[in-house]
């Protein structure tokens, strides 16, 4: 485990950021300033209630950065997992936990200036072009996330203020010297044991299961086999882009372009070049470097002389001398003074006389000369119009945007219009699960609009949604299959082989028992693989199950065999030997205690929470939330 840490340092500190900071961080602070008594409240903290819109929209939030993190795992999301009674309560306690800290950070004065939250908001990387804050991207992300700047800006205030408040709780904790040094002994101790597994799938044949037991898990347990709701859509896409496409340039603008930017389509004299380098170091005696080098130039320039094959012996620029000395193409500017005036003074085939720079004494050969041109208007007008294009494109996007969005609103019953209008191609989706979406309808604001009763219901156009700077989306349902009892003759053959192999498994493990019993008698080595050595940071390719079982089995009587249920069916280990093992190394104790130190501050810090959340006198009305689950 600490082999792992030690190796995602990066990804351990995310981690345990999570588990150490509570969730309030993930979640708005909408309701804060309502005082007003609400009879739907699902919670009161200090005083102040937690509202059911506040908790809406916690869980949407939620929903969307899982969804996010499925995504970028590339593994599904499953929609469901989130509405629980677990789960719900979970966000509820999220938000009451904020709620409660918010309260504590204002009644202590904990205050974050408006020069500092202006620094803060211009220094994330997501808002800034070019090194520098930009106030499009600004408006785009609020745009995104349908907030106002003072909302936004309320929101991060209060989480910097509640991060500054607990920073000093979550940097206190420490595990002491003893503790830190019992666990790296116990992550250092190996093992020497035996391996026998009993493969479930040995026993598969064996079993037999009863007429009616594929039928009566299925009735059993009807939620597993519940087929999502499926929706096929039809969507449009307006986009900087897709403006560009349908735009044709004047000529007589591409050729004004052509002329303002001459120089863009210059290409100045390039020279073609081979060396070698005998090196010099600068303010050193040269004399023996240079001698070097006027005995090589002899052997250049001597008839017959094959200038690449000297350089790749001789030349101690190990880069070009693997290239027979080979500079390749390149222009003024590109190398030293003194090397470039030699270059540029020669004849193509020339070997030039010593020329001397900061890096020792060159012999120089001109291979090719490319002189300056000029790229003709016809070589260039398709960049030109696509250039031309994209920044009208632009010019024209804000207008069009406005446009779509009120057209695919007030004629909500279709997306021809827009299209039409725009000159955009409708595509189409699905059918699919709103927790199984196709990429090109991924964006969560984009779903949880169409999967909403008015889409559903009415199939009327989703709103235009922003899904990436300079691109709209509006999609509208044309198909939808409610979610729906799967059949039992389609998933009769899936419980059929689920029952089998837990069947297979309760056999191997019954087997195992048996055959466990017997060699805690004898201590009979007979069946079992060869010896290797395990310890908890080098499993040997044991289970997870067998290494815990391995490492936490008494070691007072050796040898031992122990038993443990695994994935493939059940284990047998003969435990032959134990041992200390290395020392722990520096950075491996760096971990241990590193990783010891923030469990150490996650219990401070829940012990802390729990106390702030005392003096705010929290209530939670659990019969509201569960009237909201219904």
């Amino acid at each position: 485990m600490f082999e792992f840490i030690r190796t995602h340092q990066r990804l351990m500190q995310f981690l345990l950021l999570v588990l150490i900071v509570p969730p309030f961080a993930f979640f708005g602070i909408d309701g804060y300033k309502q005082f007003t008594e609400d009879t739907g409240a699902l919670a009161k903290v200090a005083g102040h209630t937690i509202t059911q819109q506040e908790y809406a929209q916690a869980q949407r939030d939620q929903m969307e950065r899982q969804r996010d993190v499925a995504r970028s795992l590339n593994v599904p999301f499953d929609a469901a997992s989130l509405d629980t009674p677990a789960a719900r309560a979970a966000v509820l306690d999220s938000l009451v936990n904020q709620r409660a800290l918010t309260t504590y950070a204002v009644r202590r004065g904990v205050v974050i200036t408006d020069d500092y939250l202006r620094e803060f908001i211009a220094a994330i990387p997501a808002l800034q072009e070019g090194g520098q804050f930009s106030k499009e991207r600004y408006a785009r992300l609020l745009a995104a996330q349908g907030l106002t700047a003072e909302s936004f800006e309320m929101r991060l205030r209060q989480d910097l203020s509640l991060q500054a408040l607990n920073k000093g709780v979550a940097e206190t904790g420490f595990a002491p010297r003893a503790v830190q040094e019992a666990v790296a002994r116990a992550q250092s101790e190996e093992r020497e044991i035996q391996e026998l597994v009993i493969r479930s799938d040995a026993f598969a044949g064996g079993v037999k299961l009863a007429p009616e037991a594929a039928r009566a898990y299925y009735d059993a347990n009807q939620a597993a086999f519940m087929q999502p709701a499926q929706a096929r859509v039809e969507y449009v896409v307006l986009s900087v882009d897709a403006i560009a496409a349908g735009l044709t340039p004047p000529p007589e603008e591409v050729k004004a372009y052509y002329d303002q930017n001459a120089a863009k389509y210059r290409q100045e004299e390039q020279r073609q070049a081979s060396h070698i380098l005998v090196k010099a170091e600068p303010g050193a005696d040269r004399s023996a470097a240079r001698a070097r080098a006027e005995e090589l130039l002899k052997q250049a320039r001597a008839p017959g002389a094959d200038f690449a094959a000297l350089a790749k012996k001789h030349s101690q620029d190990p880069i070009s001398a693997a290239q027979g000395g080979s500079l390749g193409s390149f222009g003024r500017g590109a190398m030293v003074k003194a090397f470039e005036d030699a270059v540029f003074a020669m004849k193509p085939g020339a070997i030039s006389d010593l020329v001397e720079s900061e890096f020792g004494f060159h012999i120089i050969r001109l291979a090719a000369v490319t002189p300056a041109q000029v790229r003709s208007l016809d070589e260039v007008r398709g960049e030109i119009e696509k250039e031309w294009s994209r920044r009208e494109a632009q010019k024209r996007f804000t207008e069009a945007a406005e446009g779509f969005t009120n057209i695919v609103y007030e004629q909500a019953d279709s997306l021809k219009p827009a299209a039409d209008k725009y000159k955009l191609k409708i595509a189409t989706a699905g059918p699919f699960a709103r927790t199984a979406p196709p990429k090109e309808v991924s964006h969560p604001r984009v779903l949880e609009r169409l999967f909403a009763d008015d889409a559903v219901k009415a199939r009327r156009n989703t709103e235009a949604v922003e899904v990436a700077p300079g691109t709209l989306m509006s999609a509208r349902v044309v198909d939808y299959a409610p979610q729906a009892l799967r059949p039992f003759e389609a998933v009769s053959a899936a419980i059929v082989e689920q029952l089998t192999r837990k069947e297979a498994a309760a056999l191997a493990r019954k087997e195992g028992e048996a055959r466990l019993a017997k060699l805690r008698e004898t201590a009979d080595a007979a069946g079992f693989g060869a010896a290797k050595t395990v310890s908890r940071s080098k499993p040997e390719g044991l289970s997870g199950e067998a290494l815990r079982a391995v490492m936490a089995a008494p070691a007072t009587k050796l040898p031992t065999v122990i038993g443990v249920p695994i994935g493939a069916g059940y284990a047998l280990l003969r435990i032959n030997k134990v041992s200390a093992g290395a020392a722990a190394e520096p950075a491996r104790l760096s971990a241990i205690r590193l990783a010891l130190d923030r469990a150490q501050a996650e219990g401070d810090f829940s012990a802390y929470l729990e106390s702030v959340k005392a003096g705010a006198k929290v209530v939670v009305f659990k019969e509201n939330l569960e009237k909201k689950s219904n």
